[in-house]
């Protein structure tokens, strides 16, 4: 299984029957963070994804294996939605094989933008359908009509239940940062990604187990999500790390950038929380 093509083994899985295995190991929930609709005003709507014990879905790219949540919306006329955001990945298996996706509970989405012309008192009901591929000692693919129903009015106030959680995945966006520089090359098979500290800002490790600690999640499969990834942290805190490209890419022609997401749970800027660092050197051939 280790070396089939990450297109085949997405066919395979995506050959087995939906209705079978619909909510085997986790449950789902479309929860909003507002208690009520106004006219015209952007809100957020959640994903709510609660695994079972040893389950685990995938992240907005999840490797060589696995598939995405997504959210196909059947609105109102004249209501918007924006893309279905994810929070960080974290290395998941799938089987023996490494892939990007969580383990935990996690809170994906979206911005809502309902019409102007909402009249109060009414109540609306948002409506999607809601496809995932959830894995534990087997995978299961499965897809769900969730709706969620609020009522329409001239002011609203916060859920907090689902605030909170909304405002805890927030915190674990990932960001640029010019207190890192970053560069990347390619030769054969391997791609060198190269971390300098830019200014006094950037979070150095303090030793080599440390940054063994660094985990790079690609954002276009440029790279093999289950390949090793060799680490060295330098004197002057520039970490150097080796990637494996990948044996199947899908995005057509190879890219002109690495794009990729590096977390380390020390953060990566001082006096600032988050974890995740996103970064597209270019690619130097």
């Amino acid at each position: 299984m280790r070396d089939m093509p990450y297109r085949l083994l997405l066919f395979a899985l995506c050959s087995w029957p939906f209705a079978a295995h619909a909510q085997t190991g986790l449950t789902l929930q479309l929860v909003s963070e507002q208690a009520a609709v106004v006219p015209g005003k952007r809100f957020t709507v959640g994903l709510w994804i609660q695994h079972d014990r040893g389950s685990h879905t995938y992240w907005r790219f999840p490797g060589i294996v696995g598939v995405p949540t997504q959210m196909k919306w059947d609105l109102p006329k004249g209501w918007k939605a924006g893309p279905l955001v994810y929070p960080e990945p974290e290395r998941t298996l799938m089987f023996q094989i490494k892939a990007q996706g969580f383990d935990r509970d996690v809170m994906l989405r979206t911005e809502i933008t309902p019409p102007a012309d909402l009249k109060l008192g009414d109540s609306v009901t948002l409506s999607g359908k809601a496809s995932w591929m959830c894995c534990g000692s087997t995978c299961h693919p499965g897809a769900m009509d969730l709706s969620l129903t609020l009522p329409v009015a001239a002011t609203s106030v916060l859920n907090e239940k689902w605030h909170k959680l909304l405002e805890a995945e927030r915190v674990r966006a990932e960001h640029s940062s010019d207190a890192w520089k970053a560069e990347a090359s390619e030769k054969g098979r391997d791609i060198t990604l190269t971390l300098r500290p830019a200014d006094a800002r950037a979070t150095l490790r303090r030793s080599q187990r440390e940054a063994e600690k660094l985990i790079v999640f690609t954002e276009d499969g440029w790279f093999d999500s289950d390949k090793p990834q060799t680490i060295t942290l330098h004197s002057d805190g520039t970490l150097s790390i080796r990637l494996i490209k990948a044996d199947t890419y899908l995005g057509g022609k190879p890219p002109t950038t690495l794009r990729c997401i590096l977390r380390h749970d020390d953060g990566w800027v001082k006096g600032e929380i988050w974890r995740c660092l996103q970064i597209a050197p270019l690619i130097r051939r």
